[in-house]
């Protein structure tokens, strides 16, 4: 049984005698959670703007405009690629804030190029749909291959392996791991990170699991933590 089944299991069977909130026991939707769940079933008001900077980081040449982030994001960020950069390793900031408007061009785009909007959506999110919008994710590449642009050698760059071992230290996942399509919708992207906070960070690297995965951890632990609260109460 998925994850997701054994919490509608546990929310029916808790709940069929009535509930004053099922809501209350599930992640909130606010878009200034850092653990703010974004896809395509998850997606984001075209209104949502959140106040960026600029982070104190190298930019991939002419992506210095496009690469803002949420302070407590950018402040991350910045101590990752410090960190980095002590054990040799060069990494590049290259894609972080977009606005709705800019995503619904790149995906209009993308649709053109590939002919479908199911193929588009491998590699592209729909407006509203991507974790950029929130100014918690940064696309990054690294010296070895910031000529090849953003592809999945960077994963197997210097400077991709090291990320991936040390990514979570600082607070970030590698957002769509590889093998992974199935869970979150999208090709492995080894460049993508997503800012969630050390702690959420250190244990999903922990478990090796998605950011999807990951919620519905979440979901499970808060409706077992309600149902014991309300077995003490009987």
């Amino acid at each position: 049984m998925t994850l997701q089944w054994r919490v509608l299991a546990l929310v029916l069977g808790l709940c069929t005698a009535g509930c004053a909130s099922v809501e209350s026991l599930f992640p909130s939707n606010n878009p200034y959670d850092i653990l703010r769940l974004v896809n395509r079933d998850h997606k984001l008001p075209y209104e949502f703007v959140p106040d960026v900077v600029l982070p104190n980081v190298p930019a991939a040449p002419g992506k210095e405009e496009y690469v803002y982030l949420r302070e407590e994001a950018a402040r991350a960020l910045e101590a990752l690629f410090s960190a980095a950069l002590a054990e040799g390793h060069t990494l590049y900031a290259v894609s972080g804030y977009r606005s709705y408007s800019l995503q619904a061009s790149l995906f209009r785009r993308k649709v053109e190029r590939v002919g479908s909007e199911a193929k588009a959506m491998l590699t592209v999110a729909p407006p509203g749909a991507s974790e950029h919008q929130l100014g918690l994710a940064m696309d990054i590449n690294g010296e070895t291959t910031l000529s090849l642009g953003l592809t999945e050698d960077f994963g197997a760059s210097p400077e991709g392996l090291w990320v991936y071992e040390n990514a979570h230290r600082f607070g970030f996942i590698i957002r769509y791991p590889e093998g992974k399509t199935d869970i979150t919708g999208y090709a492995w992207e080894p460049w993508h990170l997503r800012y969630v906070g050390e702690d959420a960070a250190r244990e999903m690297h922990s478990l090796q699991v998605t950011f999807e995965e990951y919620h519905a951890l979440l979901q499970e632990r808060r409706v077992q933590a309600w149902s014991q609260e309300t077995k003490e109460e009987l």
